[in-house]
């Protein structure tokens, strides 16, 4: 696997190695948010619509969950 300065080649990562990485970002967020210089949470912020552009694009039929559209949110309140 080849790496960058934000770490693994997002198209070379397995379906599983791109789940974990993902899941260390979103860990991670709050106190890259909170207390990261402006150039590091900004790399954060890169690498994870990185990843979750290849998420998207290896699942474009991903089940959807009605309840998480617009019209969901509105026919529960």
């Amino acid at each position: 696997m080849t790496t960058g300065h934000r770490g693994p080649i997002t198209a070379e990562l397995n379906d599983e190695d791109l789940i974990r990485e993902l899941t260390h970002l979103y860990d991670t967020r709050m106190d890259a948010l909170r207390h990261a210089p402006l150039q590091a949470f900004q790399e954060h912020t890169v690498r994870t619509a990185e990843l979750e552009t290849e998420y998207l694009r290896r699942r474009p039929a991903r089940e959807i969950d009605p309840n998480r559209s617009r019209d969901g949110a509105r026919a529960r309140d």
